[in-house]
């Protein structure tokens, strides 16, 4: 099941970091982790569903010429759009409209596991008709969660669904968290 907004909402109530991102050394690494990961230097539009207060886009944005990113709280929107002016960030509560654009790097960072097994294979669905040769980049949490989903269980739902359409491989791997990239069958 879904995360509601209310949830979400309530995540963000007191501070517009409940995870300590602009702090925390652990999260600063992973963020450095997820950039090193990428396959590429420079993209020419990505968009971070889930982007939260903006943290990770501080990393990933000087790589792209467009940044978009989509969180389902008000409070994080705004937030990153403090952390990284030049880039969009527009609100939605995932099953949404996905922002257009001409993405070539989809960035999911610790965020389909705030989602229902449908949810995912909608979102893989939509990601793949709608940017079918878009670099996936996936940052997922290994340890316990109060979610329906654990997060290895949620990517194994999503990487299940593109199985015949993306090669995944993961980049790097720790007790805490896992990063994989995934390219479109036939692509480098």
């Amino acid at each position: 099941m879904t995360v509601s907004s209310e949830r979400l909402n309530a995540i963000y109530a007191a501070t517009d970091d409940p995870w300590d991102f602009a702090t925390s050394p652990y999260e600063q690494a992973k963020f450095q982790a997820t950039r090193e990961a990428l396959s590429r230097s420079q993209y020419r539009a990505s968009l971070e569903i889930g982007c939260g207060n903006g943290e990770l886009a501080r990393h990933l944005a000087p790589l792209c010429k467009r940044y978009t990113g989509i969180d389902a709280v008000g409070r994080a929107v705004l937030a990153a759009g403090r952390a990284v002016p030049s880039a969009r960030f527009v609100q939605g509560f995932y099953p949404c409209p996905l922002p257009a654009g001409d993405f070539d790097l989809i960035v999911i960072s610790e965020f389909l596991y705030f989602l229902g097994r449908d949810d995912i294979r909608a979102l893989a669905k939509d990601l793949s008709a709608r940017w079918p040769l878009a670099e996936l980049l996936c940052v997922t949490y290994l340890g316990e969660t109060d979610h329906t989903l654990q997060g290895i269980d949620a990517l194994e739902v999503f990487t299940g669904t593109l199985a015949e359409t993306h090669r995944f491989e993961t980049r790097r791997s720790t007790d805490f968290y896992r990063i994989d990239i995934a390219q479109p069958e036939g692509h480098a």
